[in-house]
Order: structure tokens, then sequence, then C-alpha cells
């Protein structure tokens, strides 16, 4: 038999089934499968009957077409497979198109007559069978398959593992596509395998491979990460993704079973859950309605918590029946929405329908009220009153006894309005019909109804009320349903008479109870007592209510941080109300640096907590922190909120929340750099204005406007820079060139003139003014970038200095120090690094090249070719020679503990002199310490600051201590850092350490 055979294509590798020469060829068999089942989240397909006996696979085989029975019907299973039969199964197992109309091969018999034909043409077209004589193109259509041929076919075919250790007696070429059939359960493992294969053995082999491309599988989506399929075999797949599925979107899904075969499946997660706010719309200033993509949850739906736009309080928000959208009632002592302005709603804590997910999300939307408002029902309330329900929110004022004609007369009524859209009249009615004609009433855009009349019929009422439902609202506020519009409720209690309940409001059939006194968190009872509708009919009646506590934790749902006059700001805006004592505890807010340090500025004390107490505003739910005057504007702080809690009777606590404060964002609008090309005196070609902010470049506020820029020159008088809007060019966000092209302006006498800049705005349309809307800049006699005030040594290996200007690129080879530096130190600078302004440039040099008391004669100088510069290419200064401040703050040395009986005595050496702030007291002083001995604080008795020693002593409860036992100092570097109690010669707060020694370290003296 000829090593080409039984060739197949598979993985761009072919190799002789028989061991031999190996050829490319691609893969043609495969066993995934892809199922789209998009229409039901648990989809299935049935699955057909399992045959069990060689016939019953034939028969199932066969009555696909992939076999055919013997003439004389038999399946003759004994029978030996031939090539031409071989070539049939693996022509219909794969899908193979038959081929007419071609003959490649001259075996006798080989015609178009031949059933075997159009099979073998089939499977040499796919290259997976060829001839075993190429030269004389014979088939051998009747020739015999060896089983080790077969199994080796197949496992090719059906793309098997092959192990490396198979345990057969095949052919050593064949032993491990053998066993890997054997393990796949295609042949048995006590065939002889150099034998020619039976039908029988065939059928087996082709039923198990049609078996697997024809396995089906049903899927259940367990949650949106989680899906578990079911194979027709019985098996059970769970498959955790990576990434969870989109409701309602087809997502394709592999898994493997088992035996490794993979399968891919279109899943799709059939969810009516929401996902997203679809669209806010408000047809009225004061009602809107917020449509989701699907259900929400009820509780959280129906929270006004959970809503928020930035001056607007909501009294009610209302799940629509298919809990897709919610209705948002304006409260009505709050301000209305602004009509046909965007606005803004964020939508907080609603949880999704099936409860898997939170919907938190910021939409924009405009107010369009256009439409008048109109009467939709008029309802008798008996024969003494008549309610009027109106299309939306009405305005009260607008709602009166004159706006109301019975039968065309003028009635003699009171008019009680029911904010938002509801007015019961008082006034007496006949039984029938009448008709109501209504007039004047306006919504709260100001647009008046059309007079238009409705008919209504009045009938005797003889019922007393009933309760159709009753909901809490947390433990101390109960709202009562009734069947009818409610006139007054006498009073109610709750379970024993002396829990009794305000009647807080009635509005129409709905009465809000509030309770001094908290209700059991199990049943109530409630007994309410003369309740009355407007025909006076009146009952006492009895209900029931089991609380739903209020578990939600109030948010912080935005932050706005803004600087009013020198003060800065933080509002925090809260989603829901709070207690008001935790949200004005100035404990509850801390000031950090960026680093996470306390900051140490005016306004918050040394535990960052602000000085001034907070304000709290209940209609707005928002907390205003004022961080005083003392922000350095080239830092960034943040905030942390904590510890605050909600007015729930079991009071729910705000997690820890911090906000981010870059102070340069909100500083007031300034020209902060004005410079020009030419510096000789003389009229230059352009001018430069940095502003601190970014420019507005459109609408009123726009930087590009010429009529917006004038110099004044002394001497000369004021004039406009140019003419024509195309001479200004904005070259970053903050700053403008303008070319000087006004022929007006002088040639000469430059050298002292004044830059002014007028109605120009930042980006978010507030306009830079410092009176009258103008700004000004006296212009630089030089283009180089200059330091802005004094040079400070903060370390004995830093120095600080701020430039007028941010710094794009820095050499430190541009600085060096001169003067009296430690010895064998260099002045070269070896890193540095900038603020976050990139104004304030921090020089570092080897550690301990300053001493602590910085000497007068050292200078900071820049070199005479200078490469720093900022974005424009000007650079810094050169040959700068700047004095370098003592800013380093003194430090301690070491501290001697010594003791007489219980007095304890503290001596700490600083590393310079020392001074003590004349502004505290001595109690202040005392404060700052702390003597911890052996677990129990000692009392501070005084406190002594001379030259450059702090003496402290203290009184302990005991005048033993062992040598084992611990004493401790302790000094609040912070708390005088604030305030400067002790501090060196030039104002530098003293920072100390910690001081902890042993028993035995302490010197008893007598």
């Amino acid at each position: 038999m000829s090593n080409k055979s039984y060739l197949f294509k598979e993985n761009s590798n072919v190799m002789n089934v028989q061991g031999g020469e190996k050829k490319v060829m691609k893969k043609i068999l495969t066993v995934a499968l892809s199922t789209a089942m998009a229409f039901s989240m648990f989809a299935s397909v049935a699955f057909g009957d399992t045959a069990v006996t060689p016939q019953q696979k034939f028969d199932a085989l066969a009555a696909k077409g992939i076999f055919n029975g013997y003439p004389d019907g038999s399946a003759h299973l004994e029978k030996e497979m031939t090539r031409a039969e071989f070539a049939k199964v693996i022509t219909k197992l794969l899908g193979l198109k038959e081929v007419t109309g071609t003959l490649s091969y001259k075996d006798k018999g080989y015609d178009a007559k031949n059933w075997a034909v159009p099979y073998i043409e089939a499977v040499t077209a796919a290259g997976i069978m060829q001839g075993q004589d190429s030269v004389k193109k014979i088939f051998n259509y009747n020739g015999k398959v060896t089983i080790q041929e077969m199994a080796t076919v197949l496992t090719r075919a059906l793309k098997l593992e092959v192990p490396a250790n198979p345990d057969n007696n095949a052919a050593d070429w064949a032993k491990g596509y053998v066993q890997a059939a054997i393990d796949k359960g295609l042949i048995s493992k006590d065939a002889n395998f150099k034998a020619n294969a039976s039908r029988s053995q065939l059928v087996e082999a082709a039923y198990a491979i049609d078996q697997a491309t024809n396995i089906t599988f049903t899927y259940k989506v367990v949650d949106p990460s989680n899906v578990e399929f079911t194979l027709s075999t019985g098996e059970v797949v769970k498959v955790k993704l990576d990434k969870p599925l989109e409701a309602n979107k087809e997502t394709e899904v592999k898994f493997k079973d088992a035996a490794g075969n993979e399968y891919t499946a279109k899943v799709t997660w059939v969810s009516t859950a929401a996902t997203k706010v679809d669209s806010v719309t408000a047809g009225s200033l004061k009602q809107l309605v917020v449509k989701f993509d699907g259900t929400v949850d009820q509780t959280t739906a129906e929270n006004v918590n959970n809503y928020s736009i930035s001056n607007v309080a909501f009294e009610s928000a209302t799940l629509s029946a298919d809990k897709t959208s919610v209705t948002l009632l304006v409260a009505e002592t709050s301000s209305a929405l602004s009509n046909q302005k965007q606005t803004t709603l964020k939508v907080n804590n609603v949880k999704t329908g099936d409860g898997t997910k939170t919907i938190s999300q910021s939409v924009n939307f405009t107010p369009i009220d256009v439409a008048v408002p109109e009467v939709t029902e008029v309802k008798g309330l008996g024969t003494k009153a008549f309610k009027v329900k109106f299309s939306e929110p009405v305005n009260g004022n607008t709602v009166n006894a004159s706006s109301f004609r019975i039968d065309g007369n003028v009635i003699a009524a009171s008019v009680k309005y029911v904010y938002p859209d509801t007015a019961i009249v008082t006034t007496d009615l006949t039984t029938g019909d009448h008709t109501l004609r209504v007039s004047g009433v306006q919504d709260y855009s100001g647009l008046q109804i059309v007079p238009t009349e409705n008919k209504f019929t009045v009938a005797e009422d003889t019922a007393a009320p009933t309760v159709v439902s009753v909901k809490s609202n947390d433990l101390k506020q109960v709202v009562v349903e009734f069947d009818e519009t409610i006139k007054s409720v006498t009073s109610a209690y709750a379970n024993v008479s002396s829990n009794t309940a305000t009647i807080a409001k009635i509005s129409d059939n709905k009465v809000t109870l509030n309770f001094s006194n908290p209700l059991n968190y199990t049943e109530n009872t409630l007994h309410i007592a003369g309740v009355t509708d407007y025909s006076n009919n009146t009952a006492n009646l009895d209900t029931t209510v089991t609380p739903t506590l209020d578990t939600v934790r109030p948010t912080v749902i935005g932050s706005n941080f803004y600087k009013d006059g020198n003060n800065y700001y933080v509002e925090l805006q809260f989603s829901k109300s709070l207690d008001s004592a935790s949200a004005t505890n100035k404990d509850n807010y801390v000031l950090k640096n960026a680093d996470g340090t306390i900051a140490d500025v005016t306004g918050v004390d040394s535990n960052g907590h602000p000085v001034i107490t907070p304000g709290y505003n209940e209609g707005t739910k928002k907390v205003t922190v004022n961080l005083g005057t003392g922000l350095d504007a080239s830092k960034t702080y943040t905030l942390t909120a904590a510890g605050v809690k909600d007015t729930a009777y079991v009071s729910n606590v705000l997690l820890p929340y911090t906000v981010t404060l870059a102070a340069n964002t909100v500083q007031n609008g300034e020209i902060s750099r004005a410079w020009a090309d030419v510096n000789t005196g003389s009229k230059p070609n352009y001018v430069y204005l940095q502003f601190n902010k970014t420019l507005s470049t459109s609408g009123a506020g726009s930087a590009l406007d010429a009529a917006k820029y004038f110099v004044e020159i002394k001497g000369k008088g004021e004039f406009q820079l140019t003419k024509d809007s195309n001479d200004i060019d904005l070259i970053s966000t903050n700053t403008v060139r303008i070319a000087a092209t006004n022929t007006a302006l002088p040639a000469e006498s430059w050298n002292d003139v004044t830059v002014k800049a007028s109605y120009v705005a930042d980006a978010d349309g507030n306009y830079f003014s410092q009176g009258n809307f103008t700004v000004s800049k006296v212009l630089a006699k030089t283009s180089a970038v200059t330091v802005s005030g004094e040079v400070y040594a903060t370390s004995s290996n830093e120095v600080k200095v701020k430039f007028d200007a941010p710094l794009s690129n820095v050499n430190v080879g541009d600085f060096f120090l001169e003067g009296t530096l430690e010895s064998g130190k260099s002045g070269r600078p070896t890193s540095y690094t900038q603020s976050d302004d990139k104004k304030t440039l921090t020089l570092a040099f080897a550690s301990g090249t300053l001493n602590a008391q910085v000497p007068g004669d050292v200078v900071l100088k820049t070199v005479a070719s200078p490469s720093t510069q900022d974005a424009y290419g000007n650079k810094i200064d050169a040959n700068l020679k700047l004095a370098v401040k003592d800013g380093i703050a003194p430090s301690s040395k070491g501290a001697v503990f010594t003791k007489t009986d219980k007095t304890y005595t503290v001596e700490i050496t600083a590393n310079e002199s020392l001074k003590q702030s004349a502004d505290v007291t001595v109690n202040f002083l005392k404060g700052l310490f702390t003597l911890n001995v052996n677990g129990d604080n000692a009392t501070i008795n005084d406190v002594v600051v001379k030259g450059d020693t702090i003496t402290v002593t203290a009184t302990a409860d005991s005048n033993v201590i062992g040598d084992n036992d611990t004493v401790t100092l302790k000094f609040d570097s912070s708390k005088n850092g604030s305030a400067k109690a002790i501090t060196d010669n030039n104002n530098n707060a003293l920072t100390i350490s910690s001081y902890a020694v042993e028993g035995s370290d302490v010197k008893e003296v007598k």
C-alpha cells in the first residue's frame, strides 16, 4: 500500500499516516460549534436519541446518508471496510461537496456509474485522500484500510492530543495516534491494530465523530459574570467570564468540555433591568421625569436623596407602574427650574431592577415649559366641596375663589391649594350635573390657563374615609393614604397613647404623621381619630405599619472649590439630609498636603481641622468649609470628610471622602506676567500677556478681540495695541501674543508701560477683573523669567526659589551656592523638584551643605548663559546673586531625663538658639508637651526656653520607677508649627521627634 493512500491536510502540517513523508495540508474537520441563541436567557435545543448497539449506530448514520446497507438490506458490519466506503464516510462526516463530471482515476470500473466516484472525487479535491499509484492513476477503491490507519486519520482530523507515552501494540509510527483514538473511545484497546478495519469499527468511530460534531447545549446566565452550559451529553460546564455580559447584547463565549473540545456560543443576557438613565425631560418648571433604559428598584428610585440639582430641593420621587421612570417633584418652597436653560441632574445610588448594579450618573437636560396648564379632573366631594386637578404644577398664588365659576355664576367659596396641582374648593352644591369654568390659574413659568368649561356630577357622600395604604419613612414618619380627600384629622398615636403624632401635612388623600418617639422595628398599630372628609363624614381608624429602616449612607455627590475675597472655600453636595451637629463638626474635616501630611496653613488647626465652623444648608444639603486665606497657590491639597451622619433614627455614617484641591485653579483672575520681544525702549513688534487661568476664545469674553487690549505709556497716553483681531494669537491656553500694529503707537519711550486687558474671561466664563472688568500689569523691561520674592533654605540640603512664570525646562547646572558652606560641601545642586504650577523650584544639594542658621553671606547665583527657560523660550536672568534666607526649622540634638522623687525634668538641646513667642500663654506652651511615665501621663508643671535649651518639668503619680520602665516625652510639632510658639531667631518653628528612655537612663537627683 502506498504511503500516500490516506493523506489528510491539517494545520499546515501534513503527515503520512504510515509514518512516511510529511507534506503541507489544511485542517478540515473540527468539533467547534457556533450556536446563536439571542432570544432567551435559557436557550434549549432538542436532543436526538442516543444509539447503544453497533446496529443502532449504523441505523442512525444511515438515516443521515453517511452509511448505506448492502443490496440484501443488511448492514454487514462484519465485513472489512474498503477505501471507497472510507471515502464516502469522510465526505459525509465533513460535509464535503460531492463531485460529479470528473474522473481523476483509471481504475477498472471507475466511471460515472460507480456509486463511489462522487465521494472519491470529493476527498481527492479536498486533498484528503489520493490514489495509491499516482503515475498510473489508480485509487484502488476496493482496497482495505487497517485499524491503525483509520485511527491515525481520525486522530489528526479531530485534532486529538497525542499522548507522549502510548501503551499499545500498534506499529511504532502509529502508536501515539492509536492511543489518542483509544483514549477518545473511537476504537477498542484490545483491537488488532494492524488488521483491516471492519465496517463495524468504522461505524463506531464515525458515530462518535458524528455525535461530537452534533453535540447541542443549553446555556443559563447565572449572573452577568457566570454562565452555565449543559451539553447534550449531560455534562455541565460552568464558565466564569473575564468581562461581565452587557444586558441585551449578544456576546461570543468560548468554553471547553471535559474532553477538551472547544465550543463557541453566542450568549445574550436578557435583562429588563436598567443600566443607565436614558433621558431627563421637564415640561414643567416644578416637575421632571427621569427615564431609565429598564426597570429600577422601587425603594432607591423613590428616595429623593438620590437626586440632586444645584439650588433645587425635591419633595418627592414617584416610580411609574412599569418601574422605568421616576417623576421628581420640586419642593414648593424651592427655587423652580430655569426655563430653556441647560441643567444638570445628578442621580446616585439608584439600584437596577435586579439589584445587580447601582446607577450613578449626571445627565444634562433643558426644561422647556411651553404648554399652558389644563384641567384634567373635576370631582365632587359630596355636596359641600369639589376638587380640581391640573395637568402640571400650578402657582398657588394664582388659585383663588375668583378662579372658579359654577354654572356661569360667581361662587362664595374658600379654596385650599394643595401643592403641586390640586385645588379643593369648599362651597355648597346641589346634587346633579354642573359646569365648572376655570380661569386665571398660572404655572411656574407664568403661562395662564385658557378658560375652559368642565362637566362634573355632585352626589351625596355618606361614607366615612377608609385607609388604603400606610408607608413609613424610617422610624419617625408615616404617610397614610385614604380612599378620598381628607379635610382634617383630630389626632393620632402609635401603640400607646403617650406616643402621639403631629399632623404634619394633609395633601389631598394623604396624611403625613410625625412622631417624636420612634416606632417599633416590628409591626405598629396606629390609632387615627377624627378622620373627616369634606362631607363631614368622620371615622376613628386603626391600621398597622411595619417601618422600613433607612440604611443608606450619605455620600458626597459633588464638590466645588472656590475663592471668595481672600478666603478659600470647599462646598460639598451630599446625597441626603444630614444631622446638623455632625455636618458642622470641625473634627469631621481634615486638610492635608498632597503628600498626606497635615497642612500647615492658617485656617486649620494642628490636626488639619478648620478653625471656622463649617456651615450646613438643609435645603440644598450642602456643607461649606472655610479654609481661610493661607493656602499656597502653587500647591495641591486634599480635604477629607468623614464621620458625617444622616438624620435616620439609626444614623448612617459617611465613608471617608477625599476631594483634591488645586489652589492655583481658584485664584482671582489676573495677568501674571507681561513682556515684549524688544527691551530697548522702542516700540516692540509683539506684546505677550500671560494670565493665571485658561482663557475663553469665544463669546463676549473672548481673549482674541483686539478692542480689549491697551497700553498706557507714561508721558504719552493710552493706546490700543492693535485694531485687527487677526493680530492676536493664542500661543497657549493662558497666553496671548498681540502684534503692536496700531499706527498711532509711539515709536519710542516704552520704558514705563502698563498693559491693560478689559472684558476678558476665563474658560468658565468668569471675567478677569481688578474693578470695572479690567486687569493690568506693568510691562517687564526684560523678557527674561525673573525671581519673585525671597530665596529660602528649607533644610540643610534644599533651597527654594520662586519665579514669575512656569518653567518648562530646568538645568540645575545654571545654579550654584556661594558663601560659608559646611566643610567639604559643594555649592552645586544635584537635582530639583517643581511645584504644581511650575513656578517654584526646589534645588537639592548634598546632605548637610548648609548650617542650620544659614550664614548671612550665603547667596544663590545663576550662570552667565543659563538654559533654564519657560515654554516660550524666555531664559531666566543671568548672573543673578540672591541672598539665601534661613527657612530651616530648628531641631533637637538630644534630651537628658532626670528626676527628684515624683518630679521629672527633661532638658532638650536644640541645634540652634531658640525663642518663645510673646503671643502664646504658658498653658499653651505646656500643652505642646506630653510626658508619660510607664503608661501614665504626668502633669506638666513648667516649660522654659533659654538659648538652645528647653527645660520641661512634670510631676508623676509615683516616685518609683523600675529599670525596665519607660519614660516618653512627646512634642506636638504640628501644633507648634501653626502657632509658632517656639522658633529660631528667624521665626522658623521648632520640629522635634519623641524621646523614650528606660528607667535605668533616668538619673535620680537628690
